[in-house]
């Protein structure tokens, strides 16, 4: 199989972590060679998170370029405009409808643009967008947006959903089961 790239991206306290654990998890266990590279940048004071994320056949390198990317699965709609360089011709771009303001916006220097998703959806890609801050409120907490936009991807994806269901099972904690499985389900059927 060719060597596929995804890319995971937001902003510190997301998820993001978690999700390209779960993404890593499933394709482990569907026997694909993975590799994962991950970048915190200024992720403890709400700055920018990505995670490359590399499966196939024969991975040399987790680091995915501009234009590289098969998917990029995006946690906020800045962070997708942002990474949306790195997405290739033909490929797909999954966007929480979620807005966070960073720095400049919080403290007054700047304004958080509308038409951020419009914007890319005329660039020609393919976008699914989605409110999953919604969704993982419905599933039990906001804390679930990660695992409704995995959900989300999972759903575009050539891997069996018990693969996935497998992947929380191994990855997150116990106590927070049942909320997560609800928070896939979600993204999954939407």
């Amino acid at each position: 199989m060719q060597t596929k790239s995804v890319m995971i991206v937001g902003v510190g306290g997301q998820g993001t972590l978690l999700a390209s654990r779960l993404l890593g998890a499933a394709l482990l266990n569907s026997g694909f060679e993975v590799k994962v590279s991950e970048v915190h940048g200024m992720s403890q004071r709400g700055g920018s998170v990505v995670t490359y994320v590399k499966y196939g056949d024969e991975v040399a390198s987790p680091i995915v370029g501009p234009g590289e990317a098969d998917l990029i699965l995006a946690f906020e709609q800045l962070e997708a405009a942002r990474w949306l360089p790195y997405l290739k011709k033909d490929g797909n771009i999954i966007a929480n409808t979620q807005k966070i303001d960073p720095m400049p916006v919080v403290i007054g220097t700047a304004v958080y643009p509308d038409g951020v998703l419009e914007a890319i959806e005329k660039t020609g890609v393919k976008l699914t967008s989605i409110d999953a801050l919604t969704l993982a409120v419905e599933a039990g907490s906001p804390k679930a947006v990660n695992v409704v936009l995995i959900g989300v991807m999972a759903s575009k994806m050539d891997l069996p959903k018990e693969t996935w269901i497998e992947a929380i099972k191994q990855t997150v904690p116990e106590k927070f089961l049942e909320m997560n499985l609800k928070a896939f389900e979600l993204g999954y059927n939407n």
